[in-house]
């Protein structure tokens, strides 16, 4: 009896051990699978969390190609100097999205929304176009993503159509207002304003107007023109019967009307013309204009500090000896200005938070430090005075340097409703 009752506890200890051993099996296979599982997961997440991912909208193809090109190539040649080569900043690399708008802002809108749905990019730059960034300034604020404006020009950027997502580098049309009115406005004088049909053209000669009128200058004429319009005749002979003493010209874009205003020997008739200088593809066919003084966003012989000699360096090395363009220095002072915000951040990239770091910031860029301004995020900087000077070698009239205007000479008006 004491053999059986032995016997039956053995049984009884064993079958527990055998389940104990099974059940810590089990859950040791369960474990494993989960780890399996989750690592993947773990490492991909790290993996994103470790990279800025930044989406740039720029018009690639189209009327403003040359545009977008000059801001891609800056660029990317900010972020290599900002980073000093590594293309990191704390500690996470920066990953960028091209994507053409075509200079359409419907597309402009479907190209926003892919990069910050499908990419998931952290922050926006661009557009070439006002139209193009006015129809995604929405899309920064729905999303919560800091947009960084270049180059485009509207006064309304900043002004009625402001969230504060939106922080832009390049100039405003009542900063070229500014720099083009102190060329030519004086009491007595009489100003007509030529400008593309559309919101970079409206807020342009808003701006410009209001400037003028205030250094006593009357603005007779403001004529506008449809922007894809290669025969301007009909715009340019209105001007001729209103006899201002300047023609002051707004224009992007490679369908230019400066042959046509040669064509027509405007000059000739005692109206003097006043622009800004633009880029050196459309100052090729300024040579009718040697002697005119106006104003100019960029030229690469105008700066002198160590980042625009950098630039102008390295762009000669990558671009078989092609100089910075008038836009290339925008796109390196936007890149400049993300990874230091960056830096401010220790690396995070919440669109609140930054908007706290970024506002009163400033930064060094290859035209001087510029500054955001807190009420409208509007980068203060130098804009340039110049006369179109013909000079041996060159096969353009050059923009020669007659005063630079400072960012607190240039600083527009807030026109926002913070």
């Amino acid at each position: 009896m004491t053999k059986k009752w032995g016997l039956l506890l053995i049984l009884v200890l064993f079958s527990i051990f055998s389940a104990a051993c099974s059940d810590k099996a089990g859950t040791s296979k369960e474990d494993e699978k989960e780890k399996e599982e989750t690592t993947p997961v773990s490492s991909e997440v790290t993996e994103e969390a470790s990279t800025i991912k930044i989406g740039v909208l720029a018009s690639l193809t189209g009327a403003l190609e040359s545009y977008g090109k000059q801001t891609k190539n800056g660029f990317e040649l900010g972020l290599e100097y900002a980073t000093g080569g590594t293309m990191e900043v704390a500690g996470k690399k920066i990953e960028v999205v091209y994507e053409d708008t075509e200079t359409k802002p419907e597309v402009a809108v479907q190209k926003a929304t892919k990069l910050l749905e499908d990419d998931e990019v952290d922050f926006l730059v661009g557009s070439s176009s006002s139209g193009d960034t006015l129809a995604v300034l929405p899309l920064a604020e729905e999303y919560e993503k800091i947009m960084i404006v270049e180059p485009a020009v509207a006064d309304s950027i900043t002004g009625s159509e402001f969230n504060p997502y939106i922080f832009r580098t390049g100039r405003n049309s009542s900063q070229d207002a500014v720099a083009g009115a102190a060329a030519i406005a004086k009491p007595g004088v009489k100003i007509a304003t030529f400008a593309p049909d559309y919101s970079f053209g409206w807020d342009g000669v808003a701006a410009f107007k209001a400037a003028a009128e205030k250094l006593g200058a009357e603005v007779v004429l403001e004529e506008f023109a449809d922007p894809a319009a290669t025969d301007f005749t009909s715009n340019l002979q209105k001007i001729i019967q209103k006899k201002p003493d300047y023609l002051f010209v707004i224009w992007a874009g490679a369908n230019s009307p400066w042959n046509q205003i040669a064509d027509l020997k405007i000059q000739e008739k005692g109206i003097k013309i006043s622009t800004g200088a633009p880029d050196i593809a459309a100052l090729s066919v300024m040579e009718p204009l040697i002697g005119m003084e106006g104003f100019t966003v960029y030229y690469h012989t105008l700066p002198h500090n160590p980042i625009n000699d950098w630039l102008v360096e390295e762009h000669k090395k990558r671009f078989d000896g092609a100089v910075p363009d008038l836009f290339t220095p925008g796109g390196m002072s936007a890149a400049i200005a993300i990874v230091e915000a960056l830096k401010k951040s220790e690396g995070k990239a919440d669109g609140k938070e930054l908007i706290k770091l970024m506002e009163g910031m400033s930064f060094e860029t290859p035209k001087g430090t510029m500054t955001f301004r807190p009420e409208d995020h509007q980068a203060l900087q130098s804009l340039y005075s110049i006369k179109l000077e013909k000079q041996d070698g060159f096969a353009y009239p050059v923009p020669v340097l007659i005063r630079e205007l400072s960012p607190s000479d240039t600083e527009p008006p807030i026109l926002n409703k913070k």
